[in-house]
């Protein structure tokens, strides 16, 4: 990965260039680990035109071999007891660097102001989502991690649905499927697990209760796992121990069919409002909105929501190879409800269309 790395601080050096700054700090935590390949430890970047500088706690986490999980070419700054932020740009200023790029989005009051304090001897500017923005479009190396974490979440999956749920707890729930994502070699889940059952089912952000399965029950899971920093989402509904009841058939059906009119409308060139618009649409010819204005998906990978957004007044245009997630879902109060989600990436219809990274079954099975 160092020669992707090393692409990625030269197309950021362009940028930089273009605007009219000397050098730019880093210190968005996934926006360093996408330019270096170091993992979240509090480290910040340094990147002039002619070298790059990786400003690092001096506990660095090693892995088995001894090494630190960051990029070899990197020249590195230890930072003991300091602020690695600070610490980078006074090396600009030793450097003589004029004019620092910093990532005010990111930096607290009071970083901000530290670094501030060098002010007499060089120039803040602000570099913006400027990376964010070059994080987008993923390469196929990118594209590989997350189809494994997706393999690792629907075996997760897969395997919870074939034990026994009646009687176990949702918060009892969530806990074996982070367990069982780490068994399978995942870095972490991606985002705390929610299940949700009965009344709870179909509940966005829904946080996991002691509340227990029972027989016909609506059962909706949503879960990511995390490979090597990137990210995915899923969720599945399904109905335990009996063969559901009508309106939960219907309910089901209804959500199927939005999640796939939202995923065939994903494509390059495809105006980012325009999958949203498809899956709405079917829910509202049914009578059915959610309640909020919660967008149908939005884009993944070091963090689990990143640009772009597919929501109602997105305008902007679908890129190839951007993964994103799509997850319509219908909550009735008092009842319970239906959520589907998949990653997939987005690509031309001359290489298959978009594609589908999660891949545990929507039938509506009664477990």
């Amino acid at each position: 990965m160092s020669d992707a790395h090393a692409a990625r601080r030269e197309r950021l050096r362009e940028y930089c260039s273009a605007s009219g700054a000397d050098a730019a700090l880093i210190t968005r935590a996934a926006n360093v680990r996408y330019l270096t390949g170091c993992p979240p430890c509090g480290a910040a970047l340094l990147l002039t035109r002619e070298r790059a500088l990786l400003a690092v706690p001096d506990d660095l986490p090693r892995d088995d071999s001894g090494e630190h999980l960051i990029d070899p070419e990197l020249a590195r700054l230890p930072v003991p007891q300091a602020d690695t932020a600070l610490a980078a740009a006074e090396a600009a200023v030793s450097l003589r660097v004029q004019d620092l790029a910093v990532e005010e989005h990111d930096l607290t009051v009071s970083r901000h102001r530290a670094i501030g304090g060098l002010a007499e001897r060089i120039r803040l500017a602000d570099l913006g989502t400027a990376v964010e923005r070059l994080r987008v479009v993923k390469d196929e190396q990118e594209i590989a991690d997350l189809r494994i974490a997706a393999e690792i979440a629907d075996q997760a999956l897969g395997e919870l649905l074939e034990s026994i749920l009646v009687g176990r707890t949702e918060r009892h729930l969530a806990m074996e499927l982070e367990r069982r994502m780490i068994d399978h070699g995942a870095d972490r889940a991606a985002f705390p697990v929610s299940v949700g059952t009965g009344s709870h089912s179909g509940q966005e952000h829904h946080q996991p209760t002691d509340r227990r399965v029972e027989e016909g029950d609506f059962l909706t899971v949503v879960l990511g796992a995390q490979y090597r920093g990137y990210g995915i989402s899923t969720a599945r509904t399904f109905v335990i121990g009996a063969a559901p009841a009508p309106w939960q058939v219907e309910l089901h059906r209804l959500v199927f069919r939005a999640q796939r009119a939202g995923r065939e409308a994903l494509s390059p060139g495809v105006e980012q409002h325009i999958p949203d618009d498809a899956a709405r649409s079917v829910l509202q010819a049914a009578g059915h909105t959610e309640r909020s204005v919660h967008p149908l998906g939005h884009g993944i990978g070091l963090e689990i929501r990143e640009a772009p957004q597919l929501g109602p007044a997105d305008m902007g245009k679908l890129d190839n190879r951007v993964p994103v997630t799509v997850g319509p879902g219908v909550h009735l109060p008092g009842r319970g409800g239906v959520r589907i989600e998949d990653t997939l990436v987005v690509r031309p219809l001359e290489e298959g269309g978009p594609e589908l990274l999660t891949i545990t079954t929507k039938e509506l099975l009664a477990l």
